[in-house]
């Protein structure tokens, strides 16, 4: 399992406290597309087990990871459920769209391009999970998910390093400076003013 300062290394920057403040404001929006995070996540997963049936490496991390993704939709929910939040649906954020507008066409470039992008979204999770843990664990009534998402930095940054190997390894040249290339389109997401809070949006307007 990667440590968080790897994590946090991979990331071209933290968290504004900016997106950290209206999430614990606006806890059941975040809670929402979470849930949809979630599921999208084992959805992604399982579009690459179709698409790529010869990569047996990739079936083998992924089809797991699609499990755990699942499995997490359903804990969500059963959050949301204790919280009073109802599942719904919510526009995406601009996010996963900003990176994968930028995957090159050709393959194997277009899976290595998808699997870093891969790295960096549960990366991304995962430095979210552990800038929020903290405050909703200040507070009595959100300390369980203040618990859960702590235990979700081990699975997280497990998917991340996952996603990553997997991009070195189908890879015919190394992936560092494609690596860095989304680490600053990344980076620009985050860093940017949004219209919407969304898991992954950037700095709230």
């Amino acid at each position: 399992m990667a440590e968080m300062s790897e994590v946090r290394a991979f990331l071209g920057c933290g968290t504004p406290s900016q997106w950290i403040d209206a999430a614990l404001a606006n806890l059941p929006v975040l809670l929402i597309d979470h849930a949809h995070c979630e599921k999208k996540a084992a959805s992604t997963a399982l579009n690459l087990l179709f698409r790529y049936v010869d990569r047996r490496s990739l079936l083998a991390k992924l089809s797991q990871l699609a499990r755990e993704e699942l499995l997490h939709f359903e804990q969500v929910l059963e959050l949301m459920e204790k919280h009073g939040v109802q599942y719904d649906h919510l526009s995406p954020s601009r996010y996963a769209m900003g990176l994968r507008k930028h995957i090159r066409q050709t393959e194997p470039q277009k899976l290595v391009d998808t699997l870093i992008i891969g790295a960096f979204i549960e990366a991304r999770s995962c430095e979210r999970f552990e800038a929020l843990a903290p405050r909703l664990l200040e507070n009595p009534e959100t300390q369980d998910i203040g618990k859960y998402y702590q235990f979700l930095l081990k699975s997280e940054s497990r998917h991340f390093e996952d996603y990553l190997a997997l991009a070195r390894e189908y890879s015919p040249d190394t992936i560092d400076e494609r690596v860095n290339t989304f680490r600053e389109i990344e980076r620009e997401l985050i860093e940017s003013v949004d219209q919407e809070l969304r898991f992954h949006s950037g700095i709230p307007s």
